[in-house]
């Protein structure tokens, strides 16, 4: 099984690449955009699985998926969020 994990296009790079961070996490990445349908531009939020962009997010989406993982993790650690 595969969480992906938001990413936001924080650097467009050479050969269709880009660099993202992952979540709101320290965690940066390197992934293939080319095959978006539309051109990436810095800023947006992306899927990434194993190296390669499948879908593009629009923020509020993103970070609906953002605050309902961070609630997970709350829970998990044993400090619910908004309890």
């Amino acid at each position: 099984m595969c969480l992906a994990i938001p990413s936001q296009i924080v650097e467009l790079l050479d050969n269709g690449m880009a660099r993202a961070r992952v979540g709101n996490s320290q965690t940066y990445l390197t992934a293939c955009i080319s095959l978006l349908p539309e051109p990436a531009q810095v800023g947006d939020y992306m899927i990434v699985h194993a190296g390669f962009a499948l879908h593009r997010l629009d923020p509020a989406e993103a970070e609906a998926s953002l605050s309902l993982l961070r609630d997970m993790a709350q829970m998990v650690e044993g400090t619910p969020a908004g309890f």
